[in-house]
């Protein structure tokens, strides 16, 4: 079995929804950047210690937020010493908007995780219509209202970031083997 952590920044709870969904199907540990984009030295000594991170922010403005961002840039000093190399990587995001340009914040999280030297893992659900409404293979995408509430995010963007969970997991424990 392989150890996952689901790192993610969430302004209005929206993103959290998500991150619990993507963390019940990888049956991982939730790491969440706090509202100044810090981490505790416990929660970076849980994404070292991790086999696969799957990484989480809201889209704003076409890009993830400012506090996932100050994160990434912290995590410099993991590339310094080759910690994450070779861990497992995906990603997950949320907007407003259908578009809402989700594919920068999601190619953000892959760029970041191959400076890292990490192995990114694709989304290859179909679109049936439920599960990858949105159409990514890049990592889960979720949408919904500007002013709708998390408990309103469709059941199947829901689902999508859970089955994406256990892929990541999956190939994690491969990997492992």
């Amino acid at each position: 079995m392989s150890k996952v952590a689901v790192v993610f920044h969430s302004g209005y709870g929206h993103t959290q929804r998500v991150a619990q969904f993507v963390a019940e199907g990888a049956d991982a540990e939730l790491v969440a950047i706090d509202a100044d984009g810090n981490l505790t030295d416990a929660q970076w000594a849980t994404l070292d210690a991790a086999d696969a991170i799957i990484m989480g922010s809201p889209t704003y403005m076409g890009m993830a937020s400012w506090q996932f961002k100050k994160f990434a840039d912290a995590t410099s000093k993991k590339w310094f010493s080759s910690a994450w190399k070779d861990k497992v990587a995906g990603g997950f995001t949320c907007s407003a908007n259908p578009s809402g340009d989700k594919l920068s914040t999601i190619q953000y999280f892959i760029t970041l995780a191959m400076q890292q030297g990490m192995i990114w893992v694709g989304q290859p659900a179909l679109n049936d219509g439920t599960i990858n409404r949105i159409g990514s293979h890049s990592g889960v995408m979720a949408q919904v209202g500007p002013t709708s509430p998390a408990e309103d995010i469709p059941q199947g963007d829901l689902d999508t970031a859970k089955a994406y969970g256990a892929r990541v997991a999956s190939v994690a424990a491969k990997l492992r083997a």
